[in-house]
């Protein structure tokens, strides 16, 4: 692990008193019975020793029933590039909810939390950490290093859950549990909703491994309308101005007169930035909207950002979930309220928040379905495996991870939702341009 900021951030949850009034659940209000140890006989002797350090087997949070369950969530922080602090943030408030509630089916949940610089070594030293520290899994995590994570995870049979979606790899481990269709999903969904609404479509994405499966995803959904494919244009991920990027894409966008061009601008964090440079290039008369997808805009970004009179306004947006006004993100909110008050990482708008919040509630219901079986890497696995079937409140489809399940696109073998929702900014506020979900499942299939 190198550097302090990684070091701070391993700072377990601790368990609140339960208040007043509510007892303990599960386990915790259980007496008698015994929980076998997952040390061996010989690493119990090893400990004996102080000259051995001693530490949990990988994969366990420990045999005792009173023992905390251990968890990791990671995401980039301070960076150049995309943050998204709110996700540990949001893993933290809902550690801090479940264990006033008495924890996890009786039993405290402890998160670990870990910054990894958007860099790849940064990423492996934190799935180093979940393996050494006993994590039984990394739920709800954000980084752009799928290889670099995923390795050490394998290793120890560690499953990641709830992934933001932003890499390939995310899709192919069998260690990995998505909740939503990723970034995939999400550029698939905006090239279908954008093929009946736009003539010419400009895409301005970075030059990175991520970057370049973009335009073979907006052309996939474009063609469902029978739609010219994207014009894709290449921006630098961290540059601080955009004034030529921006006015090139105004000049292709506009360019067939005949019909209304889009702009789809897919640069993470540098999206604003290259927002303020293309209200600067673009004329009042000039016939263009704007589409993305949900993590580049958010309703924070259009307030902040002139709301109604802003740059986004009549903007197509697809995102994973409903929108953030939805009764279905009540409980969520109520847990930021009274478990988070005050922390400004934490944006309910975000859909890395929001996929955190989901994640979390996935692996709540693993731990209920094991109920008294060890709560362990191998454990989850199984029981997620085996076909536990997941309700997220109407925030996603039921999840469910069987091989049968898997949908049949070759390079996304393990993904499971393929939902999306489409939206469109309207007197500055992101509200539903259709009412249900949208399925994307066989834009994927077709995408090559």
């Amino acid at each position: 692990m190198t550097g302090k900021r990684h070091l701070r951030n391993f700072l377990p949850v601790r368990t609140r008193p339960v208040p007043e009034g509510h007892a303990p659940r599960g386990r915790a209000a259980r007496r008698g019975g015994t929980r076998t140890s997952v040390l061996s006989a010989g690493a119990l002797a090893a400990c004996a020793s102080l000259a051995v350090g001693c530490g949990v087997v990988p994969g366990t949070s420990g045999g005792g029933t009173d023992e905390p369950i251990t968890v990791m969530t990671w995401a980039p922080e301070d960076t150049a590039a995309t943050n998204k602090p709110g996700m540990p943030a949001m893993a933290q408030a809902y550690a801090r909810w479940v264990n006033s509630r008495g924890g996890l089916d009786g039993r405290e949940l402890r998160v670990l939390t870990c910054n990894d610089d958007n860099e790849a070594v940064g990423a492996a030293a934190c799935a180093q950490r979940a393996v050494d520290e006993g994590a039984v899994a990394v739920v709800g995590s954000y980084s752009q290093h799928g290889r670099s994570f995923l390795s050490p995870l394998e290793s120890a049979g560690i499953p990641y859950m709830g992934g933001y979606g932003v890499t390939s790899d995310e899709f192919t481990s069998s260690i990995s549990y998505p909740v939503n269709g990723g970034q995939f999903s999400l550029l698939a969904g905006l090239g279908e909703q954008l093929a009946d609404a736009c003539g010419t479509v400009v895409l301005v994405r970075p030059d990175s491994v991520v970057g370049d499966t973009m335009p073979v995803l907006l052309d996939a959904g474009l063609r469902t309308g029978e739609h010219a494919a994207v014009t894709d244009q290449l921006a630098a991920e961290d540059a601080t101005s955009y004034t030529d990027a921006a006015g090139r894409a105004l000049a292709r966008a506009t360019s067939d007169t005949s019909s209304t061009g889009c702009v789809v601008p897919s640069l993470g964090d540098r999206t604003d930035t290259f927002m303020d440079s293309f209200r600067r290039v673009r004329d009042d008369s000039s016939e263009v909207r704007i589409g993305s997808v949900l993590g580049s805009v958010d309703q924070s970004r259009l307030d902040a950002t002139g709301g109604s009179s802003g740059p986004y306004e009549g903007a197509y947006v697809t995102g994973w979930y409903p929108e953030e006004t939805d009764a279905r993100w009540n409980t969520m909110n109520e847990v930021i309220d009274e478990h988070a008050f005050g922390d400004n990482r934490i944006d309910a708008s975000d859909p890395g928040v929001q996929t955190t919040w989901v994640a979390y509630t996935v692996f709540e219901a693993v731990v209920e379905k094991l109920g008294e079986e060890e709560i362990s890497a191998r454990s989850i696995r199984r029981a997620l495996d085996d076909g536990l079937e997941v309700t997220t409140g109407g925030l996603t489809p039921t999840l469910r991870w069987r091989f049968e399940d898997l949908i049949a696109a070759g390079d996304f073998p393990r993904l499971v939702n393929s939902d999306v929702t489409f939206q469109v900014v309207r007197d500055g506020r992101l509200v539903a341009a259709r009412k249900d979900f949208v399925n994307v499942r066989q834009t994927l299939e077709n995408a090559g």
